[in-house]
C-alpha cells in the first residue's frame, strides 16, 4: 500500500503544482498583476513547490538523505535528462544573456552550496543552518532582482493584464484543492521513499535522486518540450536553469528555518557532479555549439544521465 501511494504521491505533487499556478495566475490577473510578475513570482515558485514540500517533509521526519537527493537528483535530472530530450525534440538555440548571467548565476549557486555543505568557508559543523539559510536567501534576492530588470528590458507589455472568465470561487477552490494535494503527495511521497529504500535495502538517497528526483521535474519538463515544441526554446533553457537556481536558493534557503538539516558524508561528490553538469551546458553553449544544444548533445547529455543513474545504483 506504501508504494502504491508513494506513485499517487508523485502524481498528486506534480498535478497539485499546476493547480496552484493555474489559480494563483488567474487571481493575479483578476487583480490586475502584469503577465510579467506572474511569471517571475507565480509560476516560477510554482514549477519549484513539488521540491519544497518533498524537502519540508523531509527535513520533520529528519530525513536529511531524501532532502539532498531529491534537489541535486532534480537539478542533474533536469539539465541531462529534460535538456537531453528536449535537444532531441528541436535545436535549443539560446540567448547570449542565459549563456553568460543565468547559467554562471547557477554555478555560483552550486558552489555557494558546496561551500556551505563541506562547511570550507563557514566554520565547522556538519549540519546547514538558519546563518547557512540566509546566504543562500540572500543569492536568491539578487537573483529575483536581476530577472525582473532583465526581464523589464526584453518585454514591452510589462502592464499588459489578461482577462481570466473563471468565477472567484472556482479559482479559490482549485487552489485549496492544490494546496491539500500537494501536502498529502509530499507526505506519501517522503514516506514512500523511506519504506522502499528500508525494504529493499538501498540508500533514502538512491530513491530520491532518481524516482522521486525525476517525478519532481515532470513540470519542467512538460514546459521544456512544449516550448521547444513552439519553437520557444530559449524559454525550454531558462526554465531549467531557473529551476535549478530556485531548488538551491530558495529550497535549501528555507529549509534550515525549519529544522538544521544533516549533511551526508557523501555529499560533496554530488554537489561536484551537479556544478560540472551545469559547467558542461556552459560549454555546450558557448565554446562547442555557439549558443545552441543540438541532437548531437542531447545525446551525450542522455548518455550521462545513463551513467549517473547507474553509478548510484551501483553505490547502492
Amino acid at each position: 500500500m506504501t508504494c502504491l501511494l508513494f506513485v499517487v504521491g508523485i502524481y498528486l505533487l506534480v498535478k497539485s503544482a499546476d493547480w496552484i499556478i493555474d489559480s494563483s495566475s488567474s487571481m493575479a490577473k483578476k487583480l490586475g498583476v502584469s503577465s510579467l510578475v506572474i511569471g517571475l513570482t507565480v509560476v516560477a515558485f510554482g514549477t519549484s513547490l513539488p521540491e519544497l514540500v518533498v524537502n519540508v517533509l523531509a527535513a520533520f521526519k529528519g530525513a536529511s538523505e531524501v532532502s539532498f537527493g531529491n534537489i541535486i537528483g532534480s537539478n542533474i535530472a533536469n539539465i541531462l535528462l529534460i535538456l537531453g530530450i528536449t535537444a532531441l525534440v528541436a535545436n535549443v538555440k539560446v540567448k547570449s544573456s542565459t549563456i553568460w548571467k543565468q547559467i554562471p548565476f547557477a554555478l555560483v549557486a552550486s558552489f555557494v552550496f558546496f561551500a556551505l555543505t563541506t562547511k570550507i568557508f563557514f566554520g565547522e559543523g556538519d549540519f546547514l543552518t538558519w546563518n547557512d539559510g540566509l546566504i543562500l536567501l540572500a543569492l536568491f534576492a539578487m537573483f529575483l532582482y536581476y530577472m525582473f530588470n532583465m526581464a523589464k528590458k526584453d518585454r514591452k507589455d510589462i502592464g499588459l493584464v489578461e482577462k481570466v472568465h473563471d468565477s472567484n470561487w472556482k479559482i479559490g477552490l482549485m487552489f485549496v484543492i492544490g494546496l491539500v494535494g500537494i501536502y498529502f503527495g509530499g507526505k506519501w511521497t517522503v514516506d514512500g521513499a523511506v519504506f522502499i529504500a528500508g525494504q529493499f535495502g538501498l540508500s533514502e538517497y538512491l530513491i530520491s535522486a532518481t524516482i522521486v528526483a525525476i517525478g519532481t521535474s515532470l513540470p519542467e519538463l512538460v514546459v521544456s518540450v512544449r516550448a521547444a515544441l513552439k519553437k520557444n526554446v530559449d524559454l525550454a533553457v531558462g526554465n531549467i536553469v531557473g529551476s535549478n537556481i530556485f531548488n538551491i536558493l530558495w529550497v535549501f534557503g528555507i529549509i534550515p528555518f525549519i529544522a538544521p538539516l544533516k549533511v551526508p558524508g557523501f555529499i560533496a561528490f554530488e554537489i561536484g557532479v551537479m556544478f560540472l553538469v551545469t559547467l558542461l551546458l556552459f560549454v555546450f553553449m558557448f565554446v562547442w555549439s555557439k549558443h545552441e544544444l543540438r541532437k548531437k548533445e542531447g545525446i551525450i547529455f542522455l548518455l550521462l544521465y545513463v551513467l549517473y543513474i547507474v553509478y548510484l545504483i551501483v553505490r547502492g
